[in-house]
């Protein structure tokens, strides 16, 4: 019985790569795709060789404008539930973890005194995730944000600014706690 349920999720999965790159997705190679959720614009979505998004992902092009793009690097790895809301740029890199339940944006809605909230411009700021991004559970990353290659963001952070590379940084808002080697993940001064 459980190699006809691994068989059936194989089956499935290759049909979502089918499925998706008829819609326009570009994807590399195979990549591992559960139940996840794309509502449109798929020719702004790209998906590296290997990447693999688990049961619940939503990658989402809301108000996409001339070169609007969402992408996702080689052999990273996507957990349950986790929402990208992408209206202008925003790119991950190669081999990142991103935990269950986060969500990332690139755009806000302004703040301008005496127009109502409906009707308040979007802003948008690109999203930029290096390579080797470990990225815990339920963090937010917010509009602007550039996080540097072998960074490591602590479950239930709020990014509302960049995070240089190997650094180790949570909180609400995200701060720096102290620089990583992003190759060993040993303290750099030890």
């Amino acid at each position: 019985m459980k190699l006809l349920v691994l068989g059936c999720r194989w089956f499935a999965s290759r049909w979502r790569n089918v499925w998706y790159r008829l819609l326009g997705v570009r994807i590399d190679g195979y990549c591992w795709l559960r139940a996840i959720e794309v509502p449109g614009h798929w020719n702004c979505i790209h998906l590296g060789e290997g990447v693999a998004l688990d049961r619940g992902v939503i990658l989402q092009i809301s108000c996409p404008e001339p070169g609007s793009l969402l992408e996702i690097g080689a052999g990273t790895y996507v957990n349950r539930g986790t929402y990208f809301d992408a209206h202008v740029e925003m790119r991950v890199g190669r081999n990142c973890l991103i935990g269950p339940n986060c969500y990332f944006t690139d755009a806000n809605h302004g703040c301008e005194p005496g127009v109502p909230v409906i009707a308040q411009k979007i802003e948008t700021k690109p999203v930029i995730i290096g390579d080797n991004v470990w990225i815990g559970a339920q963090c937010i990353v917010l509009p602007g944000v550039t996080i540097g290659a072998g960074a490591v963001i602590g479950a239930g952070s709020i990014v509302t600014r960049s995070i240089p590379a190997g650094a180790l940084a949570y909180g609400s808002p995200a701060q720096v706690a102290r620089i990583i080697n992003p190759v060993t993940g040993s303290d750099a001064g030890s």
